[in-house]
């Protein structure tokens, strides 16, 4: 799980890296940013990973903001995302695991279980993300702006299990009686990126972000997930760089 996590890190980063120290070299040479709009938005792809359940997701991410100051603003940001992972007893918390074990055993008594059974529970999943703060910008490179940002908001995600035979059916039809789940819990966490500054109203930003959340926690433990996003961001209004 965490090997995949690795992998896309080390796919993404040198690119990003070798882009963004192009345009610091060109921006250091060209001086300070000359217009800061006094509102900005932006929306673009998201991929958010989460290596402990092995899920990966797609989506778009969406932000508008105020600037309060040409290093300061507030806003909020919005995202949505589906994907999938396989659920395995190795994924789930220790007391699920029992509860998994029982089943197993009362099944594999009734001659229902396959010998050499090996439980797995394909599952599709939605994710949205609600988040409202600041974000710190830092501006002295014309070509280039750098920012960095607390992550604080909620998480809802609804999971649907896609048994594929009898026996899952049976474990899922337990756990989740209604046939979907759904959680809504907080997050945390911190984030940041760049933005290629492309013209006075338009720019590129590629961004991360790095939190920490607890959903269904009767099933299972803690995880962290990791989103990048790249879009089109807008600026506007008075200049507050003035």
């Amino acid at each position: 799980m965490h090997s995949l996590f690795v992998r896309h890190l080390i796919v993404r980063v040198p690119m990003l890296t070798l882009i963004f120290m192009m345009f610091l070299k060109v921006s250091n040479a060209l001086g300070e940013q000359p217009y800061v709009g006094r509102y900005d938005a932006y929306t673009g792809f998201e991929y958010l990973d989460s290596p402990r359940i092995d899920l990966v997701e797609r989506g778009f991410e969406s932000q508008a903001g105020i600037r309060l100051k040409d290093w300061v603003s507030a806003g909020f940001d919005y995202g949505f995302a589906t994907g999938g992972t396989v659920l395995t007893p190795a994924l789930v918390n220790s007391t699920v695991q029992r509860q998994l074990a029982e089943l197993l055993a009362q099944l594999t008594s009734a001659g229902l279980v396959p010998h050499g059974y090996a439980l797995a529970i394909p599952l599709n999943s939605q994710t949205q993300t609600f988040s409202a703060g600041t974000q710190f910008a830092y501006r002295h490179f014309k070509l280039v702006t750098l920012f960095i940002r607390p992550d604080l908001g909620a998480i809802r995600e609804l999971a649907t299990p896609r048994p594929r035979d009898s026996v899952a059916s049976a474990i899922v039809s337990q756990l989740v009686p209604s046939g979907t789940k759904h959680d809504w819990v907080a997050f945390y966490g911190f984030g940041g990126g760049f933005e290629l500054n492309l013209s006075k109203h338009c720019s590129l930003r590629f961004q991360a972000d790095f939190v920490h959340d607890h959903l269904f926690d009767d099933l299972l433990n803690g995880r962290n997930t990791v989103r990048f996003s790249v879009g089109p961001g807008f600026q506007w209004g008075r200049n507050v760089a003035e």
